[in-house]
């Protein structure tokens, strides 16, 4: 007698590569915890490769298996051993330098408001992204792929921000071979040298991208949101896009669908089919071209990650399909991660490559399965009504639901002689198609929330509506934009344009509904029960209602992950003051002894004149992400010392994510600097208390500004919140930029400190000897950029610290630093 397979192998058999794919996986995790060498890996591949031969021979098949697993673990930390990276390049000058350069141009330039940007390869995997700054009214060289140059720059090498929680932009650009940026001032020029480099094949390809981003520019000719947004959704090309262009989109959780994505290949895809079908090209080999298409498109959209991965699982579908395989989702999904994490095995920890896959994986687990048990059976049965044999192939439940729409339809008939099918399938088809969208929709949010919440910290509300309205919006608006691209064809261009602004305006609708809850970092107990809720709900139970546990607890668990009810991290009964790194500008975080949070300032870029706002928001990318991390949710205070850029630049974002009780400033100026910060808060209701030397709060007091002093129209370094925090035998002096005329008066009165904040980042227009000697601390803080263009801080600020026995903690050196105090001893923290 033949014994019949468990259900659990069965399952297995249907997805063959899932569990190795999970185990390569989980050996490159392994790696980043363990060191290990080559050879130990190697061996150990080995023995389980002989365990997993020996068992399967004996037989014992769950001990084979088990071997298999082991040797893919090991196999996937020995590939992350592999691939390690190399130490990154040397170039022989300083940081700052002004240095001659040559290489080839291997990503061309594009125009961004003041500057062109364009990516030179020095040598093979040797790569430095150059700005070259322009005169107003100066027009762009014309460089192009496969051009070699030479010009005298600016370089120096990718620095990150130093906090916990913030983005590893320097291992961001060391993944695309690029460890330098160099800046061409304005004025200068770039010379083009005799010869090609590169390939032919890449000239082809960036010659194609430049035409079609040519000529999407003439077809919506003086529209700059078009023109951005057409660029960005069609060919990946995203520096014209303005932020506030796409906010509404992000709060709405629809970002996605602006972005070049797995979906707008399965859009572009599809259509290519349709018209390969229409042509009679047969099913299997319209298959292949269309995945070739794919390829193609991922080279012309700038061979973005995304777009790679759809054209990979496309390959392998269709590749299946010639062999006349039927295509299963989780073996397809894990064929394609297998393949890029054995040719790139550090994409595992990449955003994009963990949300692209879950999104995927949560389609086949959760929404498959659904739609299979309730609108598939009356999709499949719409297609064979006023068949007389329908119900003989059909499933008991499909033919069931035939039969009752057939009978809907006959009563129809009886009314209105002559009703056609279609008048009343289409509709059904319709509402089924939204339904099983705002499904999808549902599943994606509830079971991404965890990684949302982690790398994005925010999770949406509004994305079930949102989707269900913009996505088929842009859905269609992909190809008639690229018709209209393609054949330079003015009404598909059009018609592009105003499903783009219908989307726009439907993302801005639900961003008014949105509550712009941000998340922090959730505690890894959460994390991991969340996980397990989300498993057990995807387990394929022998009764679907085994299920239900998995699937309350894992909406349970998402209420507490939004509503986060945890203490941030801070000290009881403790002064902290950290200065976070923020590059050439101050935002200081205070915790109080009585458990009241405070940011006084905020950082920022300062402009200088500059046309272009800076890509880069201080208080959204670099202090938010620190404070999430640290669990704070609410501040209690903000607190601005004065209006300048990189001190208040930030603070707009920071009054919107932390919704504090109150907004303290000093003498604010008249002019446009104050203005926005000042409508933020009004449009949060959040209350602006200006305060004057002598105002005292609990662990606080006010130094500066003086009564009845008023700032002018524009804000000056001496219109600083000075504020002294006391705690015990301890104090903290917070001075701003305030400058020596501010310095002398202050070192009238009594402002002995033992940790000052050394005013102006440490510029030799403060911290005179007379004050120092006033305050006499024991520790200054100087928070200011790696070797900022500014000199700070200044040669003759150390030089007085130092005779004075003041230990100088400056940002540019140390990262983020903490000051502690219980009261009684101080303890100074920092990376």
């Amino acid at each position: 007698m033949r014994a019949i397979p468990r259900r659990g192998h069965l399952e297995y058999m249907r997805e063959p590569l899932l569990a190795p794919m999970a185990a390569v996986a989980c050996g490159i995790g392994l790696a980043r915890l363990v060191d290990f060498q080559s050879f130990e890996l190697l061996a150990a591949i080995a023995a389980f490769s002989a365990v997993a031969v020996t068992a399967h021979s004996v037989p014992s098949r769950r001990l084979a298996m088990a071997s298999c697993l082991g040797a893919f673990l090991m196999a996937g930390a020995w590939l992350a051993r592999v691939h390690k990276p190399a130490a990154p390049p040397e170039l022989a000058t300083g940081d700052l330098e002004t240095v001659i350069l040559s290489g080839c141009i291997v990503e061309p330039g594009f125009l961004n408001h003041e500057r062109d940007q364009f990516t030179l390869e020095l040598e093979p995997g040797a790569r430095m992204r150059v700005s070259l700054y322009l005169k107003e009214g100066q027009e762009p060289p014309d460089l192009s792929y496969g051009q070699r140059v030479e010009f005298a720059g600016k370089t120096r090498r990718p620095r990150n921000y130093r906090n916990p929680g913030d983005f590893d932009n320097v291992a961001f650009l060391a993944r695309q071979s690029i460890f330098w940026t160099a800046s061409v001032p304005a004025g200068e020029h770039v010379k083009v040298l005799p010869g090609r480099c590169g390939s032919r094949f890449w000239s082809a390809i960036y010659a194609m991208r430049v035409a079609a981003l040519q000529r999407i520019e003439s077809l919506y000719e003086g529209n700059a949101y078009d023109i951005a947004m057409m660029q960005a959704t069609r060919i990946g090309e995203s520096s014209g896009l303005e932020k506030v262009w796409t906010q509404d989109f992000r709060s709405t959780g629809t970002f996605h669908a602006l972005v070049i994505s797995g979906g707008h290949v399965a859009v572009l895809a599809g259509f290519f089919l349709f018209l390969l079908r229409l042509c009679f090209v047969p099913r299997n080999w319209a298959g292949v071209a269309t995945a070739l298409a794919a390829w193609l498109y991922a080279c012309v959209t700038g061979w973005q990650a995304p777009v790679i991965r759809s054209a990979a699982g496309l390959s392998l579908f269709a590749i299946g399909r010639m062999f006349y395989r039927r295509g299963r989702i989780l073996n397809l999904l894990a064929a394609t991660a297998l393949f890029f994490l054995v040719c790139d095995p550090d994409q595992l920890f990449d955003a994009s490559f963990q949300l692209s896959f879950f999104s995927v994986a949560l389609i086949a687990l959760f929404v498959v399965p659904i739609v299979e048990s309730t609108s598939g059976p009356a999709t499949e049965a719409m297609g064979c009504l006023d068949s007389s044999t329908a119900g003989a192939h059909m499933p008991p439940r499909t033919a069931q639901i035939g039969v009752e729409l057939q009978l809907v339809l006959d009563t129809l008939r009886l009314i209105v002689p002559g009703f056609p099918a279609a008048a009343m399938t289409v509709p059904l088809r319709i509402a089924l198609y939204f339904y099983e969208l705002v499904l999808t929709s549902a599943v994606i949010q509830i079971g991404l929330a965890l990684p949302m919440a982690i790398y994005f910290h925010r999770v949406s509300f509004s994305g079930l509506s949102a989707n269900a309205l913009v996505v088929p919006l842009l859905s269609l608006a992909v190809p008639f934009g690229f018709v209209g691209m393609l054949a330079n064809f003015g009404p598909a261009a059009w018609v592009a344009g105003e499903l783009l602004g219908l989307s726009r305006r439907a993302a801005e609708w639900h961003a008014r509904l949105e509550p712009q809850w941000r998340i922090p970092d959730p505690p890894v107990w959460l994390a991991v029960a969340f996980v397990l809720a989300l498993c057990w709900s995807a387990y394929r139970w022998k009764h679907a209602w085994f299920r239900l546990p998995g699937a309350l607890a894992a909406i349970a668990l998402l209420v507490v992950l939004i509503r986060y009810p945890f203490r941030p991290d801070a000290g009881a009964n403790t002064l902290e003051l950290t200065a976070i790194d923020v590059g050439q500008g101050d935002s200081l975080l205070v915790g109080l002894p009585d458990g009241r949070l405070m940011l006084v300032d905020a950082g920022g870029i300062l402009a200088f004149g500059r046309r272009a706002k800076p890509k880069i928001d201080i208080g959204e990318d670099v202090i938010s992400p620190y404070l999430w991390h640290r669990g704070i949710k609410r501040l209690d205070i903000v607190a601005m010392t004065h209006a300048h850029a990189d001190h208040a630049g930030g603070l707009p974002a920071i009054l919107e994510n932390f919704r504090p009780l109150e907004l303290w400033t000093g003498a604010v100026p008249s002019g446009p600097e104050w203005e926005p910060i000042r409508q933020k808060a009004a449009d949060l209701r959040i209350p602006v208390r200006q305060l004057r030397r002598g105002d005292l709060f609990p662990f606080v007091e006010v130094l500066a500004p003086e009564p009845g002093y008023e700032a002018g129209k524009m804000a000056k370094n001496n219109d600083s919140l000075v504020l002294r925090l006391r705690y015990g035998r301890h104090a903290f002096l917070l001075t701003g930029d305030a400058e020596k005329q501010v310095e002398n008066r202050l070192a009238s009165g009594d402002v002995r400190a033992d940790v000052l904040k050394v005013g102006h980042h440490g510029s030799k227009t403060s911290s005179t000897p007379g004050f120092l000697d006033a305050v006499h601390p024991a520790f200054g803080v100087i928070s200011d950029g790696f070797e900022n263009s500014y000199g700070h801080p200044a040669p003759l600020t150390l030089e007085h610290l130092t005779e004075r026995h003041i230990q100088p903690l400056r940002t540019d050196e140390l990262g983020f630093i903490t000051v502690l105090s219980d009261g009684r001893r101080i303890e100074v923290k920092y990376r």
